[in-house]
């Protein structure tokens, strides 16, 4: 489930430029689309999150494999930016409430033991970042051989997989599950909002979103602006070779963050993480450009993409407990997907102002300075009356 939403989407930045080019559009229209996909996915996940906590993932699942399926669908077909935004945004966005991490990760909590759950959770990371390593080539590929508009059309097809997906995944023990505790969602929510460590776990979290979605959708053009200084870097498979390296260097990050996370502090791996992405951005920006620098900068931040979330995920499971993490983890996810609607739109938006993304790379190295020193206070202690198993 988790390779085939994740990976289809960190493949969007591949169709910015055929699609903005063959519709006449600016660039910052296709960067608010994919904004507002992530600003809908982290507004509504809580949402989703609460649904699957209460009523069981399976119909959530299959609600949102049916709207990945119809998003593609729409982006294939728009010919205009507001039907082009509702498809890609609202509809991809919402899909992706429930076939991704939050909900994901509340089958897990639920099924795998306690020692075992940072690992488990750093597998489906793992899945996640092994969907970007093989879609991404494929999505590219298909794109050179059949144009924009078929590819979305093959997409579709391929993510209708996820509905068969989806009742492999049915949880047989649920009632079981759900009959611990008397504590409702709301009383949950206000519970995590009122808690330090989970506000500066929201801070950290909007800065990986940032990060992530601006590399993501942003990378591409910024490769190709600068092949008139650096013709090397000129060639598409250049960009797709650098994306592809991030989602295979991410299953070894991922992986090893739910290894890591089994025996020491989460938090200052989470500091080391993001301490860790500004020094890489700020070598790669500031160094001269060649195709294995660019390559050397995919691996290096391939390795801290995603590593974030099991970590961050295991943090909120060990101090809220199980009964409510598809939930909990949506409403820190929220903040991750603000971090991610800034990155997206405000990379196009500021490129489109200044005709040059420095300025958005500066601010990525700032906000992961601030995001290193955030998580250092963070406690890791179980809170009273939060359900433990």
């Amino acid at each position: 489930m988790v390779t085939l939403s994740m990976g289809v989407r960190h493949g969007f930045g591949l169709f910015n430029l055929p699609i903005t080019a063959a519709n006449g559009w600016g660039r910052e229209s296709f960067a608010l689309t994919i904004a507002l996909q992530n600003l809908i996915w982290g507004a509504v996940q809580p949402i989703t999150g609460a649904l699957a906590d209460r009523y069981g993932a399976l119909k959530i699942m299959l609600t949102g494999a049916v709207l990945y399926i119809l998003g593609l669908i729409g982006m294939a077909l728009s010919t205009d930016v507001l039907s082009f935004t509702i498809a890609g945004g609202l509809f991809i966005g919402l899909a992706q409430t429930a076939t991704t991490y939050s909900v994901i990760y509340g089958i897990l909590g639920r099924n795998v033991s306690p020692e075992k759950r940072v690992w488990s959770m750093g597998i489906a990371a793992a899945a996640g970042s092994f969907g970007q390593f093989l879609m991404i080539p494929l999505e590219q590929g298909l794109i050179s051989g059949f144009g924009a508009q078929d590819a979305l059309l093959i997409l579709a097809l391929m993510t209708s997989l996820m509905i068969p997906t989806a009742f492999m995944l049915r949880e047989k023990n649920f009632l079981q599950t759900h009959q611990l505790g008397d504590q409702t969602a709301l009383e949950a929510a206000k519970e995590a909002w009122t808690n330090t460590s989970f506000r500066l776990l929201n801070l950290g979290y909007f800065v990986c979103g940032f990060q992530v979605v601006f590399i993501a959708v942003h990378l591409a053009p910024y490769l190709k602006d600068l092949s008139s200084t650096y013709p090397a870097v000129a060639s598409p498979t250049v960009a797709t070779t650098a994306l592809a390296l991030i989602g295979l260097f991410n299953i070894f990050g991922t992986y090893s963050a739910g290894i890591f996370g089994q025996h020491f502090p989460k938090r200052l791996l989470l500091s080391g993480i993001y301490l860790s992405r500004s020094i890489a951005i700020a070598a790669f920006i500031w160094l001269p450009l060649s195709p294995m620098s660019t390559y050397v900068f995919a691996a290096l931040m391939g390795f801290l993409w995603l590593s974030t979330i099991p970590l961050t995920n295991a943090i909120v499971a060990q101090i809220f407990g199980v009964r409510h993490l598809s939930m909990l983890s949506g409403l820190v996810f929220f903040s991750h997907q603000l971090g991610s609607f800034c990155g997206a739109f405000f990379g196009g938006y500021l490129y489109d102002r200044t005709g040059s993304y420095l300025l958005v790379w500066e601010i990525a190295i700032a906000l992961g300075v601030v995001a290193f020193m955030v998580n250092l206070p963070i406690k890791e202690r179980a809170i009273r009356h939060a359900v433990t198993i």
